[in-house]
């Protein structure tokens, strides 16, 4: 079975010219060339800051780009036909679409209403601050450019739990609507964390759940996407997410079954599960593990202690114990749970949860997620293709171990997470997969050598280090051991002479040199 590789495909900084769904397409053949199977779009729905939205102010998501509100009829990414056609060549080329899906909350409403709210500590949102008072809401979405087209539904107050502004005094704050209440179970942060931004949806009201129910099925019809990325998990109620994506999930299984029906043939493994992944934004793996318990491993969840982990290695001169890189973390507690990552749009330099793992660290990071035997790796566009605003390069060694990855990166995984400095692993790879099996090593100090296994089919083989710190070779003795060394502050991938020659001919576009 062929390893899966997930990619962000945006940065928060693309250009606003309404091209990229264009240049998705165009990219897709190479992206499936490169290793990749599966790619995370951005919110393609219409949002409040129109052609400027990256997304997340989500204003209406029955506009895909089609009708002229907020200033444009084309998102940032361009139109709906683009969306589409995009979904279709990824999917042609063998490349699952994970679409983004942001129901916590609304923004940019076409009219405000007068609402009584109460006022509630920012820090301590249970503690409330001040009395019952009318305030101004932005809650009323009439959506009149869109002309009721595939949904007639309105919202208004009643649909949400509470709001940050009050127009009337033109003032902040966190704002509970009289006769609601917060989320009972969210996360605990800032003592009931459900209010994150905008209008906040009220998962309590039936009418609100019945819409983002009707909506997920259309989007569902008018896509065909293969699963979900679910934003800010955190911030809605758990039960929620339980219910929303079990019915999206049985709703998908039906359609593939209608499929079978028609056509006579049913790819049981795939069959568009709906496979999905949340973003809860939290260090403590007990919340993330909770989490998955409550909804009963509906989904996967990314791995933000890992990341975290990460930049604690990056930054701590050699003084982590990097043989404890993945202690407590979601990859060492749930692996069959956890996406794994280095960086996304919103760890990258001036976004919200600002956290960029220094460059020099980057290659051991996606070795460490690219080339082991658990966890979904998801690789950030940022890192793949660099991030032009503020003129960060690529990782140019992620191709490569992208590569690695697809071709090699399989069979037993022994570990040699022994020291605080200086650890690897080894794969034995595998009869399916040709010349497959990996040595990886990495320090976060100085230059070292271990003696590592790789099996005993490799007995008398030389390995090469592909990412070219070394030249000379190693030979991997009877039992399958050798000395595999590393240079100071780097990781190196040793591969069998065979594999090396394999990635020369998959690689005459110079890629080889510019690592080498």
């Amino acid at each position: 079975m062929e390893n899966r590789t997930m990619m962000q495909y945006f940065e928060w900084y693309l250009p606003d010219d309404g091209e990229f769904w264009k240049r998705c397409a165009d990219e897709a053949p190479a992206l499936k060339s490169a290793g990749i199977n599966m790619v995370w779009l951005p919110p393609a729905y219409k949002g409040a800051a129109g052609k400027s939205s990256v997304g997340y102010d989500v204003y209406d998501t029955y506009d895909l780009g089609e009708f002229n509100q907020k200033g444009t009829t084309a998102t940032k990414y361009g139109t709906c036909e683009e969306y589409l056609e995009a979904v279709r060549v990824f999917q042609n080329n063998g490349i699952e679409v994970l679409a983004d899906i942001v129901l916590n909350h609304m923004m940019g409403a076409d009219e405000t209403e007068t609402v009584m709210a109460t006022e509630d500590n920012p820090d301590d949102r249970e503690q409330q601050i001040a009395e019952a008072k009318e305030i101004e809401a932005w809650t009323r979405f009439t959506f009149p450019g869109r002309n009721k087209k595939y949904s007639d539904m309105e919202w208004n107050a009643s649909n949400f739990s509470g709001t940050d502004w009050d127009d009337k005094k033109k003032q902040t704050g966190i704002y509970c609507f009289e006769g609601k209440q917060w989320n009972r179970e969210t996360d605990g942060e800032n003592g009931n964390y459900d209010y994150l931004m905008g209008a906040d949806l009220d998962t309590d009201n039936e009418e609100t759940v019945k819409a983002v129910t009707d909506w997920g099925k259309w989007y569902i019809d008018t896509v065909g996407m293969d699963g979900f990325r679910l934003d800010a998990v955190k911030h809605i109620s758990f039960e929620f997410y339980n219910k929303w994506l079990k019915t999206m999930q049985e709703y998908m299984q039906e359609k593939a079954q209608d499929r079978k029906d028609e056509k006579g043939s049913y790819d049981s493994d795939k069959a568009c599960k709906g496979f999905a992944v949340g973003e809860y934004w939290s260090k403590e793996t007990g919340r993330l593990t909770h989490y998955l318990d409550v909804t009963k491993n509906r989904m996967s969840l990314f791995d933000v202690p890992l990341h975290f982990a990460f930049i604690k290695a990056a930054s701590s001169d050699g003084d982590f114990n990097f043989g404890a890189i993945f202690n407590n973390t979601l990859v060492g507690e749930r692996p069959d749970r956890a996406v794994t990552f280095v960086d996304n749009h919103d760890t990258q330099p001036g976004q919200a949860l600002e956290s960029f793992i220094p460059s020099w660290f980057k290659p051991a990071a996606y070795a460490l997620i690219l080339l082991r035997s658990v966890g979904l790796p998801c690789v950030f566009y940022g890192d793949y293709y660099g991030i032009e605003h503020d003129n960060i390069p690529p990782v140019r060694e992620l191709p490569l171990l992208i590569k690695i990855r697809e071709l090699f990166a399989y069979g037993e995984e022994t570990d040699y997470f022994d020291d605080s400095d200086l650890v690897g692993f080894t794969r034995r790879g595998d009869d399916e997969h040709e010349n497959s099996g990996v040595a990886v090593i990495i320090t976060d100090r100085s230059a070292g050598v271990k003696k590592m296994n790789v099996g005993e089919k490799f007995a008398g083989c030389s390995f090469v280090d592909a990412l070219g710190h070394f030249k000379e070779p190693v030979l991997i003795d009877d039992n399958g051991d050798a000395m595999f060394s590393v240079c100071d502050g780097s990781v190196s991938v040793w591969i069998s002479e065979a594999a090396d020659t394999s990635l020369y001919g998959i690689y005459n576009n110079n890629l080889m040199q510019k690592i080498k």
